[in-house]
């Protein structure tokens, strides 16, 4: 396997959108030094957007979706979904036989993107979530029927440049997106809950949201440095008759785990209702 700086050498990468996701793999793309500006276009019907991308990363962008196409090697879809059918058609009469294509428009099958390109498109796709924006996101990558093991490693590097990567099979990026793709909302949730109780016990509005955020990121920092199971890192916390036991016990009494589980389960049905939905709208065009 070529190394992550290997792959990326010399690519070409053109986004499909210029919004908040796209953005962010630029950005880490760009001050993680994985690739030059100069190796970046993106396009986007929003003069102004494109304005604010070329003054703050330095990259040339287009409002022409079949010139992007045509100049890159690497192809992300950025945009929303229910727009991705009318942005393939136009774009693949631009593509070389060894490009590669990769999506990260939620929902969209890989069946459905391979439809509407040039047979044998080798085509990824995505479910990453928006802590990319902080460059700590969690990305799921799926490779298409005709994408090549190095194609996978070329999104696999893309998305470490905004976090940490798994590749999957794409039947599984339901369960991603109930967990991970969903999560960031979840936990956001749990940090608020947490500062109000803060609140409750006397201190301050900001303190108390601080020292929650805090607590939450060094704890999954704590555990993703560490590989330890969550349960014996918790165990290292609670000390006989102490205070984390007494909060365990309420949380357990409160349903917390299984709560959580569900919302897992409820999230990722309710991601594959859409799936289905998305690519019946997309089979039908």
């Amino acid at each position: 396997m070529a190394s992550d700086e290997g792959l990326l050498r010399g690519r070409k990468i053109g986004f499909l959108g210029g919004g908040n996701m796209a953005e962010a793999l630029i950005r880490g793309l760009v001050q993680g030094g994985a690739v030059g500006a100069e190796q970046i276009r993106a396009s986007d019907l929003k003069s102004e957007r494109l304005s604010f991308l070329r003054g703050r990363y330095g990259i040339e962008t287009t409002e022409d979706n079949e010139a992007l196409c045509q100049w890159a090697d690497v192809l992300v879809i950025a945009v929303k979904p229910q727009i991705v059918d009318r942005i393939l058609a136009p774009i693949s009469s631009g593509l070389g036989r060894s490009d590669v294509v990769i999506s990260v428009a939620a929902g969209v099958p890989i069946d459905a993107i391979e439809a509407r390109l040039p047979e044998g498109a080798r085509v990824i796709r995505s479910m990453p979530n928006t802590a990319a924006i902080a460059l700590a996101g969690a990305t799921a990558i799926a490779a298409g029927s005709h994408a090549t093991s190095e194609d996978v490693e070329i999104a696999r590097t893309l998305f470490q440049a905004v976090g940490r990567v798994v590749v999957l099979d794409e039947s599984l990026l339901d369960a991603v997106t109930g967990l991970s793709g969903s999560g960031p909302a979840y936990v956001m949730l749990m940090i608020e809950a947490l500062a109000d109780g803060g609140v409750k016990v006397g201190l301050g509005r900001d303190a108390a949201l601080l020292l929650a955020a805090q607590t939450v990121y060094g704890a999954a920092k704590l555990q993703l440095e560490t590989g330890e199971h969550p349960g014996r890192l918790k165990d290292m916390v609670t000390s006989p008759g102490g205070t984390a036991i007494a909060g365990l016990h309420t949380l357990e009494a409160g349903g917390l785990r299984r709560t959580l589980i569900d919302a897992v389960e409820a999230a990722s049905n309710r991601s594959a209702e859409l799936g289905a939905q998305m690519a019946q709208k997309l089979r039908r065009t």
